[in-house]
């Protein structure tokens, strides 16, 4: 058994495959196992207009959830039948590359074709002769302590290094937004200024991870437990926004792009808010 360990340790700190694009299993992406999962919610996808698969995206998911099952589900496996939908757009989801640093947990990541969320990450990805696309959870820890049910607060101001990304990579950017992906888990009330909410943003800023104080349901029970609620997940995809190519993009160019980016993301929403989230306490808000 050690030296099974002491070489799977060496193959952790050697494998580059997260800052490489990863290293997708077809089959197991496709296991019927996801689509129970889906249905479980149920996740589904709304589509706003059809995507070259021949070319290069990068999707921003919004919002940022407690754990993110919508995008889980929708780009790291075949539950929903993404590639079907889209006609075999290739992708990438990425996260944290802390996340690759879990023993067997990495494994089942790399099989389902995540990939480090590094610069480095994205341009090798966006590079590749066979177009591949990448997701991005633009809100990342931060947007988890805002993750409360029937309420979308993003994180997304201050977030224009996937815009110059995009802008350098010249592919076209995709606002994505699920309803329903903040009402998966309750998360105990952390007001700005509270005690909880102080301690949640020092963690943030010291390891790159928020602890959101949640629950969820049980299995025999729907109150108190760690499984997620079956609420609805509709992940809406917007219509591509263009980016040429700009090796230096200046800071106005950058947030035009942002701009446009925002605009059509609040349009998606208003399109489809009555319908996903007609129970809403508020709308979608934006900020920092």
């Amino acid at each position: 058994m050690w030296p099974f360990l002491i070489l799977y340790i060496f193959w952790i700190y050697y494998d580059k495959a997260p800052q490489n694009g990863g290293r997708p299993i077809k089959w197991i992406r496709n296991l019927r196992f996801w689509r129970q999962i889906a249905s479980y919610f149920p996740v589904t996808i709304v589509k706003e207009a059809d995507l070259d698969p021949k070319q290069r995206y990068l999707f921003g998911y919004h919002p940022h959830g407690i754990i993110s099952h919508g995008a889980l589900v929708n780009f790291a496996t075949e539950g929903t039948n993404f590639s079907k939908i889209f006609n075999g757009l290739k992708l990438r989801l990425l996260t944290l590359e802390s996340n690759f640093r879990i023993p067997l947990y990495r494994d089942i990541l790399i099989c389902l074709g995540l990939a480090s969320v590094s610069l480095s990450s994205c341009n090798k990805i966006l590079s590749m002769k066979d177009p591949t696309s990448i997701v991005i959870v633009v809100g990342g820890a931060a947007e988890a302590l805002d993750a409360h049910p029937q309420t979308n607060s993003l994180t997304l101001r201050k977030r224009k290094g996937f815009i110059k990304v995009a802008l350098r990579n010249g592919v076209s950017l995709v606002p994505v937004f699920s309803f329903g992906e903040n009402d998966l888990y309750t998360q105990i009330p952390n007001p700005k200024g509270s005690k909880l909410r102080k301690f949640q943003d020092w963690v943030c800023r010291v390891a790159g991870v928020s602890p959101p104080a949640f629950y969820g349901r049980g299995v025999f029970n729907y109150d108190y437990g760690i499984l997620p609620k079956r609420k609805q997940v509709a992940t809406v995809f917007g219509k591509p926004i263009k980016c040429e190519k700009i090796e230096n993009p200046s800071d106005e160019q950058v947030n035009k792009i942002q701009e446009l980016y925002i605009d059509e993301l609040m349009r998606i929403y208003d399109k489809y808010k009555d319908v996903y989230a007609p129970d809403r306490k508020s709308d979608l808000s934006i900020k920092e």
